[in-house]
């Protein structure tokens, strides 16, 4: 409410435009609903449209076995995000402050975090269900206290959830047992302390992603082992996250510690770590005709080169504005709409029921019946590289036609122009 307040007040000066989102868990009974009568009350008072959603909280986290909170934060983002987008809203405000920040360092210390997950929430960051959409944190540095006063000084009436106060949550046992023992044993300054530690260790941790994702664009070979452990995990972690694989510190290690070594992640699923630093995942049985290799190349510098399978990839970003078709007619040249690509592409090879709509073409067609109209050899497909975005969706054939869904376009931003070449075997 302190949020709204604020967000309103200076709405009008800057010209914003404001929604409101309330997401009832349905977890308190009467008192959940309470809090979305209140929240409506608000929104007609301040004259502001309002989204409200509702969900059995308990019944999905039984549904998916997994826990209460984490059931709450998932049902509430998705909300968000799906509001969000229906509105073509690109911002969504979030109240999370100081204390929130510290609880969450204790929280995810105790379950083992690395450098990322210690350094806490950012100020802005991409919502967990979609990208494109932004979360702000404008209270992030502000004590719980000093919202409370102002909250008082200026009449802004809230609601406090009566859960809160309950010690059967991690999270609450350690804002009502842990930090007042260590404040009160251990330092009064105990907040300052943990709050400078954790923007230590975000900065720390940002220059090590930043080494990892520069060496991956930067398509090199051989030289994985001569990386800091530090970055090499980060290496890892940054391909599993791209290929959907949750990045357990024990699979890292793992794969971190043994090159061309399978280890099973799922029934008929395998990665591997070859010696350049490239994971690849293999699906195993059932796919033995295929090649189920597979890799990520992640596509937010400006230009890079990947190796994959023989093939040598040279890509870089330009501008839609300058549109010359004379390199896209070279050989061996392609251009495609980087907006629709997305944030990474994935290179792989034909699996069965692969479906591709090539350009020109209305509709999408077999991959396998397009390989027989083009008279590509059999023992040939098995090899051509593909490239998919982030859903999979085909978008490039070596040495074929571009897809339909992926071509540039009037309206294209940003064009994404990559080369190929064969090394030589």
């Amino acid at each position: 409410m302190v949020l709204l307040t604020l967000l309103h007040r200076l709405g009008a000066r800057h010209k914003w435009s404001l929604r409101l989102a309330h997401f009832n868990h349905q977890l308190r009974g009467k008192a959940s609903d309470a809090d979305e009568q209140f929240v409506r009350r608000v929104a007609r008072r301040l004259d502001l449209p309002i989204a409200v959603a509702r969900a059995d909280t308990k019944a999905f986290a039984c549904q998916k076995k997994m826990s209460l909170e984490m059931a709450a934060r998932r049902l509430r983002h998705e909300f968000l995000a799906r509001t969000a987008r229906s509105q073509r809203v690109r911002r969504v405000a979030l109240a999370h402050h100081a204390d929130d920040q510290v609880e969450l360092f204790f929280l995810r210390l105790f379950r083992g975090a690395g450098g990322e997950g210690l350094a806490g929430m950012k100020w802005v960051a991409p919502s967990p269900m979609d990208s494109k959409v932004r979360l702000i944190r404008p209270l992030l540095d502000i004590p719980r206290k000093h919202l409370e006063e102002f909250a008082r000084e200026e009449g802004i009436r809230f609601r406090e959830d009566a859960t809160n106060a309950s010690v059967s949550f991690d999270r609450n046992r350690i804002r009502h047992e842990l930090l007042p023992f260590l404040r009160r044993d251990f330092s009064a300054n105990l907040d300052r302390t943990v709050l400078k530690s954790m923007e230590i260790v975000g900065r720390e941790t940002e220059c090590i992603g930043e080494a990892a994702r520069s060496w991956l664009e930067r398509g090199q070979t051989g030289e994985f082992a001569q990386l800091h452990v530090a970055v090499q995990r980060q290496v890892l972690q940054e391909q599993l996250l791209a290929l959907g694989i949750t990045p357990e510190f024990d699979l890292i290690e793992r794969l971190r510690l043994t090159a061309n070594h399978p280890v099973t992640i799922a029934r008929n699923q395998t990665v591997l770590r070859d010696t350049s630093g490239r994971i690849r995942k293999n699906l195993g049985a059932g796919a033995t005709d295929f090649n189920s290799a597979e890799t990520c190349v992640p596509l937010s510098k400006k230009r890079g080169l990947t190796r994959f399978d023989g093939c040598v990839i040279s890509w870089r970003m330009r501008s839609g504005s300058n549109r010359s078709r004379g390199a896209a007619q070279r050989s061996r040249l392609e251009c495609f709409d980087a907006e629709r690509v997305g944030a990474v592409m994935h290179l792989r090879h034909w699996r069965a029921g692969d479906r591709f709509q090539p350009i020109g073409m209305s509709h999408h067609v077999k991959l396998q019946d397009w390989f027989v109209n083009q008279k590509v050899p059999r023992r040939q497909r098995r090899e051509l590289v593909i490239a998919t975005t982030a859903d999979g969706e085909i978008f490039w054939v070596e040495g074929l036609r571009i897809g339909e869904g992926c071509k540039v376009t009037h309206e294209t931003g940003r064009i994404l122009e990559f080369s190929w070449s064969r090394e030589r075997r």
